[in-house]
């Protein structure tokens, strides 16, 4: 069996692992030289797409590598996951995003000229702060519509029929895809751990606006989670005692 202490260490990792090098592709290359202005909408979500593949493919056996809290309340909404270990893996979840923005922000001030404020820092915002000028209405509809999907995805490759070869690629698939719609609305968000480790460096508007980014993808998780438990059902009760000993999604 898999001790939790464990799994949450997993679950941090993981998600300091997406934050940095998702928020990586943003941050670092935007303050890169000329001739370019940095990377682009595609190679950014490229970047968050292949970062969640090779961490689902690392550490999927141990922690049932969720690394997003959207994720983790979807799956114990839809009963499979623990409720007792809600809140552990979402605290894990934003120590690790955190701890991904502040190495983020070490590398990022080693280059002269960097201002922390002025780069936005891959936060997640919406009117002034959206990327291309989205209001409010956008960035809900946007954030919950991507988080419902993003639920769905991972609860039916978490199924057991589905090859453990496969899953991980298609939910860094998925995630790249969200991210080619949702970041010129809201620098993608749609993981509320990684919405909150950039918005605690930057402060300011980024905290202001944070709440969006935990209230709209929760919603939309907790949507994913119902719709998933209504046409599956809930799982045998020896799933869920094997989800608690290997820290494993069924």
């Amino acid at each position: 069996m898999i001790s939790l202490g464990k799994r949450l260490v997993v679950e941090g990792a993981g998600t300091a692992w997406l934050v940095f090098v998702g928020c990586g592709s943003i941050v670092l290359n935007a303050t890169a030289p000329s001739p370019g202005p940095g990377y682009g909408v595609l190679e950014v979500a490229l970047a968050f797409g292949l970062a969640l593949a090779t961490a689902t493919y690392a550490l999927e056996r141990v922690s049932g590598a969720h690394f997003n809290p959207v994720v983790t309340v979807g799956f114990a909404v839809a009963n499979r996951f623990p409720i007792r270990d809600l809140v552990p893996y979402i605290a894990a979840q934003i120590l690790g995003a955190v701890a991904g923005a502040a190495l983020l922000t070490y590398v990022a001030s080693g280059r002269p000229g960097f201002d922390l404020a002025a780069s936005e820092f891959g936060a997640n915002g919406f009117g002034d702060h959206s990327p291309s000028d989205y209001r409010l209405h956008s960035a809900v509809a946007i954030e919950l519509t991507m988080s419902f999907a993003l639920v769905t995805a991972n609860l039916l490759m978490s199924r057991r029929s589905v090859s453990r070869s496969v899953a991980p690629l298609v939910k860094g698939g998925c995630l790249a895809l969200i991210y080619l719609v949702a970041l010129p609305v809201t620098n993608g968000g749609v993981n509320p751990a990684r919405s909150t480790g950039p918005a605690l460096f930057v402060g300011d508007w980024a905290l202001d606006q944070l709440w969006l980014f935990w209230a709209a993808p929760l919603a939309g998780a907790i949507a994913a989670g119902v719709l998933h438990a209504l046409l599956w059902g809930k799982p045998r009760a020896s799933h869920c005692a094997a989800t608690a000993r290997h820290g494993q999604a069924v």
